[in-house]
């Protein structure tokens, strides 16, 4: 059971190491809680077929202080958090930057025998960015609902010893090592999808999930629109479907585990939302051991896709281009056994890029709905690096000094996978391939603090130090290297 606690949240720094609490069930007994998130995650906190809570009770609590049924779960998060950007990598960007992300979260859900309906209510906003800042609808969602879903689940089916669960609605999806679907972290706004997940769980063996859904377009999506707090309701994607399956297996010999998914998106444009048409097959495979004290750990991740895509989000300019794209991640781990418990890994990711920009072929990978903060730093309002054409080896620590302190450093070197594509959170690119391909070289450090199960602080300083291609690329800003610098609380009710 321990396996499938674990490979559910991921391998995120704010959230995939364990943390000792302690839980008065017997006085000799001490209970062990996954650390939770740095995000609003209610609606992942409770697992209707494992029957067991993965995160220690808030100390201050909205469903017993109002004396709420047991029939009905109830939480309130709110995140507040202040980051600044001194220099810029993207292209033509000048001066600095600054933003105070606000996240407020409310989740409802009534329990009916094997029946739930539940709703989640986000409202991400952020103050205090310069006028003409980049803003998207990743740092903005003001006011609007990311879940609202039926569901069923039975902890032994037809008692098989299987358990089942079925959800249809709006909902968040989280699943493997959330390279490719993720409930978000970092980023103030969450991806969500209208459709139907479909579960069915062998306890400690295998988990097979599978879903058809429309991604929800979160609005407005206009820069100006955003800074100026107008507010716009979510909605389907309606010309867009992003579905598939993954399997999971626990405990195989040597204590791997293993994922086997293929994800099908089919995206059409909407008079609000023109895309470039990504008609994806992604299928992929990993393998990956739990770190454990005095014992080494691995991860491999191996991702191909295929399909087509449009050369631009313009109908009347864009032409379908065949796309094939590859991503490969491996880490190798070990964790010592010592009072701080610390770890140390190697880490390597590969993103494939575009080869020739005139052969009327693309591979460049794309990451679909996954989270990058984990692996490539802080995200919010930098995000210097995601999955797509990267060459990146790195080095990670982290290391727990008490049981509720935490700390991490990462560092990696960035190189172009391809040379003529582009360094795509940059907006840089030169298609003759003459500039250096060397990016830079980054440096995070982060610590976070739990004064309690309600109340937790962290803070974080991203430092790029950035090389020739960062520097001389047509419209690179200013050559000065980067420093990213952010600290922020979280409370839970």
């Amino acid at each position: 059971m321990k396996y499938i606690l674990h490979n559910i949240l991921g391998t995120t720094l704010a959230s995939g190491l364990m943390a000792a609490g302690t839980d008065s069930v017997q006085a000799a007994e001490k209970k062990t809680y996954t650390r939770v998130p740095f995000a609003a995650f209610s609606s992942q906190m409770q697992d209707a077929l494992l029957g067991s809570d993965k995160y220690e009770k808030p100390a201050w609590n909205l469903h017993d202080a109002l004396k709420l049924p047991k029939w009905l779960s109830m939480s309130l998060e709110q995140r507040t958090r202040h980051e600044t950007q001194d220099g810029q990598f993207e292209a033509n960007a000048k001066g600095g930057d600054q933003q105070i992300p606000l996240q407020i979260d409310l989740w409802l859900e009534a329990h009916m025998g094997h029946f739930r309906a539940g709703g989640e209510f986000l409202d991400a906003r952020q103050f205090g960015a310069d006028e003409g800042s980049k803003i998207n609808n990743t740092h903005v969602d003001e006011a609007d609902f990311i879940q609202a879903y039926l569901a069923w689940a039975d902890q032994n089916v037809f008692y098989s010893g299987l358990g089942a669960e079925v959800i249809v609605g709006r909902q968040t999806l989280n699943f493997g090592s959330r390279r490719l679907i993720a409930r978000n972290a970092m980023r103030n706004t969450i991806n969500s999808f209208d459709g139907v997940r479909m579960r069915l769980l062998d306890y400690n063996n295998w988990q097979f999930n599978a879903f058809v859904t429309m991604p929800v377009g979160r609005y407005p999506n206009n820069s100006q629109q955003l800074l100026d707090h107008f507010h716009s309701f979510d909605e389907p994607e309606y010309q867009t479907w992003f579905s598939g399956g993954i399997l999971e297996m626990y405990d195989l010999p040597w204590k791997i585990n293993a994922e086997l998914y293929l994800y099908h998106l089919d995206e059409g444009d909407r008079e609000r939302n023109q895309t470039a048409n990504r008609r994806y097959f992604t299928p992929g495979l990993r393998f990956y051991m739990i770190p454990a004290r005095g014992k080494f750990d691995f991860t491999t991740e191996t991702i191909g896709q295929f399909g087509t895509v449009r050369s631009s989000k313009a109908a009347s300019d864009g032409e379908d281009l065949d796309h094939e794209a590859w991503y490969q991640h491996l880490d190798v781990g070990y964790t010592f056994d010592m009072p701080w418990k610390p770890r140390l890994a190697l880490e390597y990711d590969y993103a494939s890029g575009d080869h020739d920009p005139n052969d009327k072929k693309d591979q460049r990978f794309d990451t679909l709905f996954g989270a990058r903060r984990f692996e490539f730093g802080p995200t919010g309002m930098y995000g210097a690096f995601a999955r797509s054409n990267i060459n990146t080896p790195g080095l990670r620590v982290t290391a727990a000094p008490r049981s509720d302190v935490q700390l991490g450093m990462s560092h990696r070197f960035f190189w172009l996978a391809e040379d003529k594509d582009a360094w795509t959170t940059a907006g840089l690119r030169d298609k003759t391939g003459n500039t250096d391909n060397y990016i830079g070289q980054q440096l995070e450090l982060c610590a976070r603090w739990d004064f309690n199960s309600s109340l937790n602080f962290e803070t974080g300083w991203a430092h790029l130090f950035k090389g020739a291609f960062a520097k001389e690329a047509k419209n690179a800003p200013d050559p000065k290297d980067v420093d990213y610098f952010y600290v922020q609380s979280q409370l839970r009710f």
